[in-house]
């Protein structure tokens, strides 16, 4: 199994397949729910995190409720490809006010952003003003998101 060969074993799957369906769950809750101890669960949590394996947790706004109810995926194609102007690129993309993801991408298209902003003008601005500014950047592609849902993840054996 690929998860074993990165020092991932069975109950530490068990426990993030525990800790994705209830982020939010106390650990005393997740260890009972696995029937392990509670210190079994905060040691194998802190390894897991201090491994990298969980990278962190994060809050999920709803961008409408902040008055962001426009998002879209831009789709950049570069020009050039210097290592330091994508990553100047990569860079002012991510510090951008209303960029929720950046993908540096292989393809036809070099980056994908997602973005959350209040309307047409402001998407607009972002085009206008943060992406096309840059001059690595040969063309953009604006896609309206019409409805967004979160995937499966990554299913681990129970």
């Amino acid at each position: 199994m690929i998860a074993e060969q990165h020092g991932v074993d069975a109950l530490d799957l068990r426990i993030l397949a525990a800790l994705s369906a209830q982020p939010d769950a106390p650990i005393k809750q997740l260890a009972a729910a696995l029937g392990i101890p509670a210190s079994t669960c905060a040691f194998r949590l802190r390894s897991l995190r201090s491994r990298g394996v969980i990278q962190g947790l994060r809050l999920l706004l709803d961008p409408a409720a902040l008055g962001r109810p426009v998002q879209a995926v831009i789709r950049v194609r570069l020009g050039t490809h210097s290592k330091t102007g994508v990553e100047a690129l990569f860079d002012a993309l991510e510090a951008t006010e209303g960029v929720l993801q950046v993908f540096h991408i292989a393809g036809a298209d070099d980056f994908l952003v997602h973005v959350a902003v209040a309307d047409a003008a402001a998407l607009r601005d972002i085009v206008l003003e943060r992406i096309t500014v840059h001059d690595v950047v040969r063309a953009t592609e604006t896609q309206l998101v019409f409805e967004r849902r979160d995937g499966a993840g990554i299913a681990a054996p129970r």
